[in-house]
């Protein structure tokens, strides 16, 4: 009787934890949702729900009332491709930007694992005099804002000739120190008997790095490479700053100046912007986890 007891209990702990983490869900995807009811809505029906944020009209006060509440309807009663039709095939600005984020993306990335990796291998594993400071050195520098460090990278691209271009934004990136800090735990996370044992059977450092520390620390790289695609390809604050010609924006920039005639096309750049990030993550969860995992675990 006791055990029918428990398992009935379980079952309702089970079911109340599952429409709680439902509706959670659904509340998080909720903006989501709406940029893609918003993206194929006609503008006719955009104009009509979004009058009260779009339209600058003088109302009295039993109007404003009655206007001042968006009405939006999670499916739209005429769904159509317009906007996407437009944006891709006669916004060519749009395809400027998009493949500017394309080029920053993977010139930051590419740098990233260059300086990143053979960083990380030498703070865990090469034993030298002031490691642990350097490493201290690191974090310090990962926690510090842009906003901090704005003005000093400023000085110092301006004062290499780098400002507005694209350069401007892929040194700062590259250089970063977090994926530095994230592929350390994975490297350090390796038996220090295995490198050894390597080392005796007569496998150099470069082997040793190559054939050891590469493939066992591939989560943490990967999960960097995850991480540092989802913050460069959403890069808002850096172009802002140092890229003063709109010709050189990355997507993440773009957005049609948002009016009654404009919104469903402010909707439809929002959802393709979001499609790689999506699709990227979805296919690094794995890796991200592993890398997250591994990280903690060491820590």
């Amino acid at each position: 009787m006791k055990k029918k007891v428990m398992k009935g209990k379980r079952k309702i702990s089970v079911v109340l934890s599952g429409f709680f983490l439902t509706v959670l869900a659904l509340l998080f995807c909720s903006p989501v949702m709406l940029l893609l009811s918003g993206s194929v809505t006609g503008p006719y029906e955009l104009r009509q729900m979004l009058r009260p944020v779009l339209e600058d009209e003088r109302y009295t006060a039993a109007e404003v009332r009655e206007r001042d509440t968006i009405l939006w309807e999670p499916v739209p009663r005429y769904p159509t491709g317009e906007h996407y039709q437009k944006l891709l095939f006669f916004t060519p600005q749009f395809f400027t930007v998009f493949w500017n984020s394309v080029k920053l993306t993977g010139l930051i990335i590419g740098g990233q694992m260059l300086i990143a990796v053979p960083a990380a291998w030498a703070l865990a594993v090469c034993r030298f005099r002031l490691r642990k400071i350097l490493f201290t050195l690191y974090v310090i520098l990962m926690l510090m804002p842009f906003q901090i460090t704005m003005l000093s990278q400023y000085l110092v691209l301006n004062g290499l000739s780098l400002m507005n271009t694209h350069w401007a934004v892929v040194f700062p990136a590259v250089f970063s120190t977090f994926p530095v800090f994230l592929i350390y735990r994975g490297f350090a996370s390796l038996p220090e008997e295995l490198l050894e044992a390597a080392r005796v059977d007569g496998a150099g450092e470069l082997g040793v790095f190559w054939h050891i520390g590469l493939p066992l620390g591939m989560p943490g790289i990967l999960s960097a490479v995850v991480l540092g695609f989802l913050e460069s390809w959403n890069l808002i604050e850096q172009p802002l700053a140092f890229l003063e010609n709109r010709q050189l924006w990355p997507l993440s920039l773009y957005l049609p100046e948002i009016g009654p005639d404009q919104a469903g096309a402010a909707f439809a750049a929002s959802v393709i912007t979001l499609i790689p990030s999506s699709l990227v993550f979805w296919l690094g969860q794995d890796y991200l986890e592993q890398g997250i995992i591994s990280s903690a675990i060491k820590g």
